[in-house]
């Protein structure tokens, strides 16, 4: 198996199912997030918590007949808080790669 095949395996589906969440909310960021996921698995915590906060946040937003709530209005705010995280990362890691 080469490099690139043993890395994604490394990878739970929880954290590549967020991170292609996350290729799909920045896609001004999606390539670096592409190259990062390849390169380090330091990303893999806020990529699987990213899966599992947009997931909490569709059931209760479906829970709740499209009406916000405080469960709703939590769970965006942890997503955008998580995203916030993985494009602060990003940037410190800017000069590390290029694309």
């Amino acid at each position: 198996m080469d490099r690139r095949g043993g890395e994604a395996s490394r990878t739970s589906k929880a954290a590549q199912r967020g991170l292609w969440r996350l290729m799909l909310k920045l896609p001004a960021l999606r390539g670096r997030l592409q190259i990062l996921a390849v390169r380090s698995r330091r990303l893999d915590d806020l990529f699987e918590a990213y899966e599992e906060a947009s997931l909490a946040l569709e059931r209760f937003q479906k829970d709740g007949g499209g009406s916000g709530g405080p469960l709703v209005d939590e769970y965006e705010a942890v997503c955008r808080d998580i995203e916030a995280d993985v494009i602060q990362f990003i940037l410190q890691s800017g000069s590390s790669f290029a694309e």
